[in-house]
């Protein structure tokens, strides 16, 4: 549906590198990254607000990069969300059929429509400055997409919402695009507020998209240590690898080691474990890593835990409040299964 062709743009201080991407027909796409990282840019050139200054847009089969933003039938959501404050929101979500000249008695339906949708038929004559946050989101989204675009692009649409209300917004908006059976593009900095809309992610940090693919991609077999830091990884452990079969043996700090199988590297490296791959079992064991609990953080989810292995390590705690809970200085047996240590060659500079 959309495909973005080894695009690059310069802004003076800040540069999109040739940026290739691929968006299904139908898809909920994140473009998800740290602040600065390139995201909203790479957005705009597909509205159609920047041209590049080399590659391609294109909308289904049509070469779209030199044309105006109104030519180019795809609905845009700002981060402001841009609503016409002297306008109802009626009138704003006719604002783009209005334009087009489209009949009175098809606007008033589409308005309709667009209002049942999204559950905002009791705000008809509201302005915008009576209007709630999440119903100014509301508002936008109808506007976008009243004019039935090929493509919906949201820049941050729940970035100024509590986390609470975030949550429930997303989940509308994934509601909306699946009853439509729209494509979204998707900007946003949270991975927490990506996993709960996207099909795929493409991450991208510094101008560049460093990987596309679905949210278990990122975390099963992250492209670089910057994706596993970006996607929450806690545990970051400086060793030594040594290729051994088709995996390797780490040497980490205290005399811990570790098996591997993400695969074969030999030399120094950075083992990255995330926290809810630790599993652990009260009491000593000489089948497992021993460890002392050392710290305790209750979270609204899990429980965090870390733990003194001859390094520092965090670990996930998920069971019930109360079932088990652990203290400062309880002994522990740690496991950590091979594919759940990921390798990266300290050499890379990643």
């Amino acid at each position: 549906m959309i495909r973005i062709e080894d695009l690059s743009i310069d802004l003076g201080e800040f540069h999109l590198h040739n940026i290739d991407l691929a968006i299904e027909e139908g898809e909920y796409m994140v473009l998800l990254g740290p602040t600065g990282a390139g995201k909203t840019v790479l957005v705009e050139c597909v509205v159609g607000i920047y041209c590049p200054r080399a590659g391609r847009v294109l909308i289904g089969a049509d070469d779209v990069t030199a044309l105006y933003p109104e030519e180019r039938n795809v609905g845009y959501v700002p981060q402001d969300y841009a609503l016409f404050p002297n306008m109802t929101v009626a009138q704003n979500l006719a604002y783009g059929l209005e334009a087009r000249k489209v009949a009175r008695t098809d606007i008033e339906a589409k308005v309709a429509e667009m209002m049942d949708l999204l559950g905002i038929a009791h705000l008809h004559y509201r302005l915008p400055l009576n209007l709630s946050g999440g119903e100014k989101q509301r508002v936008a989204l109808g506007r976008a997409l009243a004019t039935q675009p090929r493509i919906l692009l949201l820049d941050e649409p729940l970035a100024a919402l509590d986390e609470n209300f975030r949550a429930e917004l997303a989940a509308e908006l994934r509601r909306v695009q699946r009853a439509l059976g729209g494509t979204f593009v998707h900007v946003c900095h949270s991975f927490e507020e990506t996993a709960d809309v996207a099909d795929r992610v493409a991450i991208m940090n510094e101008g560049r998209v460093v990987q596309v693919g679905s949210i278990h991609e990122m975390l099963e077999r992250p492209a670089n240590l910057f994706i596993a830091q970006f996607t929450r990884t806690r545990n970051f452990l400086d060793g030594t690898a040594e290729a051994v079969g088709d995996g390797c043996r780490v040497s980490l700090d205290g005399g811990v080691v570790l098996a591997s199988s993400y695969g074969r590297l030999d030399g120094a490296v950075t083992a990255a474990v995330r926290p809810e791959d630790i599993h652990f079992e009260p009491g000593s064991s000489e089948d497992g890593l021993a460890g002392t609990v050392t710290g305790v953080r209750l979270k609204p989810t899990y429980t965090e835990i870390e733990i003194d292995a001859g390094l520092r390590l965090i670990a996930h705690d998920r069971r019930a409040a109360g079932e088990g809970a652990l203290s400062v200085g309880d002994r522990l047996t740690l496991h950590v299964r091979p594919e759940a240590v990921k390798l990266f060659p300290r050499t890379s500079g990643e």
